[in-house]
Order: structure tokens, then sequence, then C-alpha cells
């Protein structure tokens, strides 16, 4: 049971650490720590724990973005090993409970608002049907939220990022090519995904054969919304075919008759391109299946704290 326990919860990405506390209910204001800053994840958690003045609490249930196996993960992005009884240990918790950051975020689908998410076309979603969460961040997460007849669900943990990446016409062909030089295997990560975004700019402009300085991917969605750099507009506009191309395949995958979400933290900063872009005629042209695609819609997340609002449900629901 969960009553008058106090937890920490934990957002643990490639770039952030977004921590909170919980107790009767509500919780701390959320702190966010950057990575770079510490040698591992005690050291992170340690400090934040000293800083906030509180008591050590009961439980911790941290979403880490990496594959889990036995209450431990090696972080994908930042190689940094993560372990419950190791942490337990340290920080003098009685339980330390790990899970895929995009399991925590397919569990915040159903707590959503209207006012958390904007719909990019479709028709309405169905609301038994199952939901998708794709995420372009640090990384490429993907996990499915299935609704069951009780009113609460399951969730369908994936490491679909890592899955290869499809090019449609010539220009996705050589991009892709010269990715596979740098890489070998060219995920969808390698392309959908911050990084992957500078990857796409740095590809585009080799087989361009541009000789321009490297971007960041706030560099380049800013560039390309003020139209001020023509390699920037073409790396946005590739980026979001190839994200729309991705996601209506996971809404293929999953079966996601209840609507395919995005979430990650580069994408509440583009909406607007992403409307503008070929993103959803992308998502829809699957040949022989595209009219099961056409109705159904997909939404950008703009709540700040999705993994953590997963986090939270999780707990209520006794899912841990």
């Amino acid at each position: 049971m969960t009553r008058g326990k106090r937890f920490l919860l934990g957002d643990i990405g490639g770039t952030n650490l977004r921590f909170t506390l919980v107790a009767q209910g509500k919780c701390s204001p959320i702190t966010t720590l950057h990575r770079a800053d510490y040698g591992g994840l005690g050291d992170a958690i340690a400090a934040y724990l000293d800083a906030s003045g509180s008591p050590p609490p009961d439980k911790a249930v941290l979403a880490i973005a990496g594959p889990l196996q036995n209450d431990h993960v090696v972080m994908t992005n930042t190689g940094w090993p993560v372990d419950a009884k190791q942490l337990q240990d340290r920080l003098k918790i009685s339980s330390v409970h790990l899970v895929n950051d995009f399991v925590a975020t397919a569990w915040s689908l159903p707590s959503l608002s209207a006012a958390d998410i904007h719909q990019i076309n479709g028709a309405r979603a169905d609301p038994g049907g199952v939901k998708v969460v794709c995420g372009p961040g640090t990384g490429l997460g993907v996990s499915a939220f299935v609704p069951d007849e009780r009113g609460g669900g399951t969730v369908i943990s994936s490491e679909a990022g890592h899955i290869t990446l499809a090019a449609q016409n010539a220009e996705e062909d050589s991009v892709l090519a010269q990715l596979r030089t740098w890489f070998g295997h060219v995920s969808a990560e390698r392309a959908l995904s911050g990084p992957g975004l500078e990857n796409l700019h740095r590809a585009l402009a080799t087989v361009s054969h541009q000789d321009v300085a490297a971007h960041t991917a706030v560099g380049i969605v800013a560039a390309a919304r003020e139209k001020n750099c023509d390699l920037c507009v073409r790396t946005v506009s590739l980026f979001c075919q190839l994200l729309g191309g991705f996601a209506g395949d996971m809404a293929l995958a999953f079966g996601a008759r209840g609507g395919v979400f995005l979430a990650g933290g580069i994408l509440p900063h583009m909406v607007d391109l992403l409307e503008a872009s070929a993103f959803r005629e992308r998502f829809e042209t699957k040949g022989r299946l595209r009219e099961y695609l056409v109705p159904l819609p997909v939404y950008a997340i703009l709540h700040p704290e999705p993994a953590i609002l997963g986090l939270q449900a999780m707990i209520a629901a006794e899912a841990l």
C-alpha cells in the first residue's frame, strides 16, 4: 500500500534530471538538475535531497532513459549505470523502483487534459483504443498504453526507437547512406531526436557539398522558423517527414486507435513547423493501409512533465 508513504519521483533523461517529493498525494515543485554536472545518478539524487532539507523519502520511483533488466540499466545516451539496490544502500531509502521513462510517459496519457495536448489532424480517437507515445528528445522513446474494461490499463514497453530507419525518396536515400558511413546501423533515433536533428543537418550539408558550421538542434529549429538558413529549413522539413513516417509505423505496429502522442523535449517548440510540414502526409502514406491511418489523430504533448505525471499515475494504480 502507498498511503502515508513519502515518495521521491525522478525523470532521468540524457540531458536533464527532474525530481519531486510526493507526500499525501501532493508534489513539491519540480527541480531540474543538469546531468553533466554529476558523476552519477546517486550523486545527483544526494545533492537534490540535501538541498531539499526534507527527511529521506520512504520510496523512490525513477523513470530512466534506457532498457531495464532486473532493476539495472545502462543509460543509452550517457553510459551511466543505474542499479536500484546500489541506490537503496547509498541513499538509505527502503525501496528504489526503476521504470523505463517512456513506460512512465505512457502511463500519463489517460491523465492528459485538453490543455495538455495539441491535435495534429485526424478525427476523434477511440477512447477504448490503444494509445502509443513516441518521444524525440535526447533519444527516441516509444511505449503504448492499453486500456482495460475496468477503466485502468497496462503499458507495453519497447525499444522501437532503435529500429532501422527507412527512406522513402532519393534525398532520404542519400542522407541515410551518409549516416551509415558514420554510424553503421542507422536507427530511427539517429535522426529523430535532438542529436538526430543535428545529424540530419550535417548529413544534408555533406551530400549537398556545403561547408557549413555545426548547429545545435535548438539553433536549427530557430533558423528554420525564421527562414534565414535554407539548410536548416531543409533539415527540419526532412525531420518532420521522417517523424511522420515513423509515427505512422508505430500506429500500425500497436494498432493505435486511441491516437498517437508525440512527447520529448524538442516537440513543444516546433508544433507550428510540424503542422506546416509533410508530417501528416507521411504519417498516412502507408499504401493499402492509408485508410486505416487517415482517421487516427496525432497529438503533441504540451504538458511539461508527462513522465512525472505518469509516475504519479503508476503509484495511484499500484502498478509498481
